[in-house]
């Protein structure tokens, strides 16, 4: 199993949210690249980035900061947040991005994603946020009427070969994934799962193991000091 820490960008800060509110957000440093640099010194072989305003605006927002970011790691990059058109993926990828991930833009266009796989291959993943297992979009403030399962399913039809499953009722709230959403999750397709949301400490990931899941994304745990990411690297080699 793969760790991503998570690297939340609004206003050109990292911060976390509870449960995906704008209005609950936490600082956890003013500088984004070195928070990044942190976690690839700790021993992460991946960075999960998310641009939170991308995500509100519709487009990306916090191209500065990801850039100092792909300019200063060494290591691979995933990032959501904003992703709207063919030439915001051409333009991330072209940055340094390994894997962009389309989320709200994946909702509203199922040709959209089968264009962007067929043009970038396993560099797209696609993002299901859900909330009472239905998808949620613009940055988690609308919820679709897309079960998350069955979207996941079709993504898959499409081509995509990473999913990142976010329950967001436990996001940022420390009290544990919700284990059964995302077993049944990676049980319902081939691709990749990614876990996130509800990551309170060690134990939160090592009951996510059985599930089936290839990675998770830690984000308040790790900022909090609940959890370091040594004990979690020890988990994942292990």
């Amino acid at each position: 199993m793969t760790i991503y820490p998570a690297i939340d960008i609004l206003g050109g800060k990292c911060v976390r949210l509870t449960q995906g509110r704008y209005d609950d957000s936490t600082v956890y440093g003013d500088s984004p690249k070195e928070t990044a640099l942190r976690w690839q010194n700790g021993g992460a072989a991946w960075l999960h980035l998310v641009d939170l305003d991308g995500a509100r605006a519709g487009k990306p927002v916090n191209t500065a900061a990801i850039e100092e970011i792909l300019r200063s790691v060494k290591i691979p990059v995933e990032l959501g947040g904003g992703v709207r058109t063919l030439a915001d993926i051409d333009r991330l990828i072209g940055m340094g991005v390994s894997r962009v991930i389309l989320g709200t833009s994946a909702v509203k266009s199922r040709q959209f994603v089968t264009d962007a796989v067929k043009k970038h291959g396993g560099k797209i993943a696609v993002g299901i946020d859900a909330k009472d297992g239905m998808a949620a979009v613009s940055g988690w403030e609308e919820v679709s009427e897309l079960e998350a399962v069955r979207f996941a399913q079709t993504m898959e039809q499409c081509g995509v070969q990473t999913i990142i499953y976010t329950d967001i009722a436990t996001d940022g709230m420390l009290t544990g994934p919700n284990l059964a959403a995302m077993e049944e999750m990676a049980a319902s397709v081939g691709a990749d799962v990614i876990a996130s949301g509800g990551v309170g400490g060690a134990a939160d990931v090592k009951h996510l193991i059985p599930t089936g899941v290839s990675g998770v994304i830690v984000g308040r745990a790790l900022y909090t000091g609940n959890v370091s990411l040594e004990e979690l690297l020890c988990l994942q080699s292990g």
